[in-house]
């Protein structure tokens, strides 16, 4: 994993510059409207950064709400400002997409904890004058969920038409649909299950203790002694992005072929493609994402177990719910098996929810979320139009 330090520092700098002053609107809560956490604690005060697309109607009634995943942002359908790459989810979101911004208003906040505007573990310390480091508290998926309830009430929105995320994004809209049950009209959970493995925290756990094995994490304190744990973070996100593919989408994208030589070098450089293309993803992912944002991003998904938190019984989390359900899963997932969604259908339908579920045929793994897949952008597409339909949206009355 070779490293250009004048590209990357400069990477490195406008990707902390977006902690301060990030590229989209920010909702900053004075300490008098703290956020309450699980733990315990209370973040006060507290930001959120967001990214808006579409008009928001006169009566406020067509807001999609869009949550990203553990590496995503609010920057869903814009270029990025650190990495000048396509917003990532450019294929569900726009005029005339899947989620047609000429519709619905679509909402997309940067998680708490995250590294693109709200407040993280890179943000000043009120109480120190100091980045949080690992001062900053524990954070849960429904502590990243009540602040994106605050900046609802911000916009002065009781009710979102939709909720909708992938992977962590999913679990997310989980939390929305169980906690905020009368804010949810209809739901897409994608890609994702109602607690995280024990596989999945094992992953996490590998990819926690590379970027703190790597000297320059400092404890925790990397920002205030001026160093980036990157190759610990590379190695993390290298971990972790296999486990976002699946066998196949390898085997045909890579098989066994070398990278840029015909025979291999009896050493330890990037001998195979597949090689190559990891430290690519690793190198990369650190010009653009915070390493104990990382930390405690993945700390939140582990501790998320929506079962337990409602007396040990998955279908109590939506008792009472009058939220339309559509959940999506793909055969080659081994992240968020179909298994795992079909445990939340089951859920939902012993409290006799409105739910819809598809099965997707893909080979490309747990991204496939993240790719082009038509019937995905079919799915999404129907379902919001019928949701919309029943909320008594039509061409009068959404996006204007």
């Amino acid at each position: 994993m070779n490293e250009t330090p004048g590209a990357d520092s400069f990477a490195e700098l406008k990707r902390r510059q977006q902690v301060t002053d990030p590229h989209s609107e920010v909702v900053h809560f004075p300490a008098s409207e703290g956020l309450p956490l699980d733990s315990g604690a209370v973040l006060a005060p507290f930001s959120v950064a967001y990214q808006t697309y579409g008009t928001l109607n006169a009566d406020k009634s067509n807001l999609v709400l869009v949550c990203h995943a553990l590496t995503g942002d609010q920057h869903v359908a814009n270029p990025h400002p650190v990495t000048g790459k396509p917003g990532w989810w450019e294929t569900m979101v726009g005029p005339g997409k899947p989620i047609d911004t000429d519709r619905y208003f679509v909402l997309c906040p940067n998680v708490i904890g995250g590294c693109m505007g709200s407040t993280g573990p890179s943000s000043l310390n009120p109480v120190t004058g100091r980045p949080y480091g690992p001062d900053f508290p524990v954070i849960t998926l429904r502590d990243m969920v009540r602040a994106q309830a605050r900046l609802l009430d911000h916009l002065g929105v009781e009710q979102a038409l939709s909720v909708i995320g992938g992977s962590m994004g999913g679990m997310q809209v989980l939390e929305w649909a169980a906690t905020y049950k009368d804010r949810v009209f209809s739901a897409i959970p994608i890609a994702c299950a109602a607690r995280h493995s024990s596989q999945n925290i094992a992953f996490h756990e590998v990819g926690r203790q590379a970027v703190m094995a790597d000297p320059d994490w400092c404890g925790g304190h990397y920002l205030e002694e001026g160093k980036n744990p990157r190759k610990g973070l590379a190695v993390a996100r290298m971990a972790a992005h296999i486990t976002y593919l699946s066998d196949r989408a390898l085997h045909t994208k890579f098989g066994r072929n070398l990278q840029d030589r015909e025979q291999v070098t009896f050493g330890f450089d990037a001998d195979f493609q597949v090689e190559s293309y990891l430290r690519h993803q690793g190198m990369s992912f650190v010009d653009r994402f915070d390493a104990n944002s990382y930390l405690y991003i993945t700390r939140a998904m582990d501790y998320f177990d929506l079962a337990a938190d409602h007396g040990g019984v998955l279908a109590n989390a939506f008792a009472g719910t009058k939220t339309r359900f559509c959940l999506i899963s793909f055969t080659s997932d081994w992240l968020f098996p179909t298994e795992e969604s079909r445990e939340i259908v089951h859920a939902l339908n012993a409290v006799a929810a409105n739910v819809s579920f598809v099965e997707i045929e893909s080979n490309k793994g747990h991204d496939a979320f993240l790719l082009h897949e038509p019937e995905l952008f079919d799915t999404v597409r129907g379902f919001l139009s019928a949701a919309a339909r029943r909320r008594g949206l039509d061409g009068a009355n959404a996006g204007s």
